[in-house]
Order: structure tokens, then sequence, then C-alpha cells
């Protein structure tokens, strides 16, 4: 019987591993007034994967990723033509706002904790989607500031500001408390670039834990930490994703000349 098994295994063929899709934006335009801000991008987001967008400032990486969870709804005179979709649903169509935020949570480049205790801040959204109850919360709140990695340097000060933090316990309250309503999708937009070295350490660490639980996308100017924490890399550049693929393979074997010369540090 064992050596059947060796003889199928040598003549079955192996397939590649498939990801399934999260979210994906198919031939995306997306307009502020009668400037183009992003051209014709198709790109798929990996389930339970982390994808980098790199590329040079004004390219249209942190406005695409907007777009995933309709940001730029709040913008006068942006208009999005194409197709964003999350488990395949059209969110600009099928999905409610609400439920989007839910589901995809985002955190962005400057720490932006609420005026209010630490508590206060990670339990806002699970209270605004309905959750009441002082046990429920206390469990959300503790577990979302373990999962960010920061209980243990505010658990005795948790009805304190959470203004009185500094700038990294900031950030990473900030992760807690796109934690706090579990989203599915996790969108980070620079959210080291603000912080010193030992704090942006503790977040990648983060981000590369979350893939286990979270499909995470995230916007970087930083190569080396695409490099360090992504499985996928796309480059964008004026509006136009130029190319995108794993992230290994993106930075050693470019095939696009833009790609190369903006990974070696020729231009950007």
């Amino acid at each position: 019987m064992m050596q059947e098994i060796k003889q199928d295994a040598r003549i079955a063929p192996s397939l590649p591993v498939i990801s399934e899709t999260k979210m994906g934006v198919e031939e995306l335009d997306l307009f502020y007034g009668e400037f183009q801000a992003l051209k014709d991008v198709t790109l798929d987001f990996p389930k339970n994967e982390v994808t980098a967008l790199i590329g040079p400032s004004g390219c249209g990486k942190s406005t695409l990723l907007k777009a995933l969870n309709r940001m730029n709804d709040l913008v006068d005179g942006c208009r999005v033509d194409g197709l964003v979709s999350l488990d395949g649903d059209d969110i600009y169509r099928d999905v409610p706002v609400n439920d989007l935020r839910r589901r995809v949570g985002m955190v962005f480049q400057q720490p932006n904790p609420f005026p209010m205790s630490i508590y206060d801040n990670i339990a806002f959204g699970p209270r605004t989607h309905g959750i009441k109850g002082k046990a429920e919360l206390d469990v959300i709140v503790e577990q979302s500031l373990r999962d960010a990695a920061i209980w243990d340097e505010v658990k005795d000060r948790l009805k304190k500001s959470a203004l009185g933090l500094s700038g990294g316990q900031q950030q990473r309250l900030c992760i807690a408390r796109a934690l706090a309503v579990q989203p599915e999708v996790l969108l980070l937009d620079e959210s080291t670039s603000a912080l010193d070295p030992i704090s942006t350490a503790k977040i990648e660490d983060l981000v590369v834990e979350f893939a286990s639980k979270y499909t995470v996308i995230m916007v970087t100017h930083n190569m080396l930490q695409a490099l360090r924490v992504s499985t996928k890399t796309a480059f964008f550049l004026l509006g136009e994703m130029v190319e995108a693929g794993d992230t290994d393979e993106l930075f050693t074997h470019p095939k696009d000349s833009r790609t190369a010369d903006y990974v070696s540090g020729r231009f950007g």
C-alpha cells in the first residue's frame, strides 16, 4: 500500500496554490473633478495575506486605499468608475456604507485617537454597532488592546485620556480601535511613517501576525518594510498600477523597467 501511495505521489502533478480573493478592483478609474487620480487599475487582494502598495508620492496608492472603504465619498467632486468588490459584492452598489466600514477598517498615517478615555476609544465602534453591555464591552476592549500589543502598557489607565499616550502607543491604540469591530480587512495608510524605529518594529510585528486573521492592505513608502511584512506588492506610478506580484519576485526580478528603477532607488 505504501508503495502504491508513493507511485501516485510521483504521478500526480504539483498544482499551484491559488489564493482566495477577499477584495479586488477592476478597471477602476477615479477622478477629482477633471483630474484623474487612478487610471484603469485592476488588482486582487488575497484573503489572509498582506499586500503592500508602493510608489512615489502622489502616485495614487493612498487614493486607492481610501476607495476600498469609500473614504472618497466625503470628497466633493470625486467620481469612481469601475468595480470595487468585497467577497464578490460591489461595495459602491451592494454593500451599505456602515456595513462596509465595519468590515473594512482603516488606520491613518497620523495617529488620531478620539479626545476621550482609552476605554471609550476602543468601545466607540462596538457601541455604534449596538453593543451596550459593560461586561461584553470589557471583553472587547481588553482583547482588542491585547491584539494590538498595548494592553500591558495601558491596562491600569483605561479611564485616562488617550491623548496622553506616546505617538507609537496612540497608533497601536488606533489599530486596537479598528480591531474592536472585528473587521475582515485592515487598511493601513503609511501607519508607521510618523513613528520611531522601535514603535515601527512593533507595528510591523503586528502586521505579520494579523495575516492569520485579517486581509491586510498597506500603503508604505518604505520598500524594506514592504519586503519585511508583505507577501504581495503592487507598484504604482502616476495613477497607474505598473506591476503587481509576489513581493520577493517583484523586488528581485521586476518585469517592468520602471519598477526596476524604483525598487533599485534610481528614482522616487
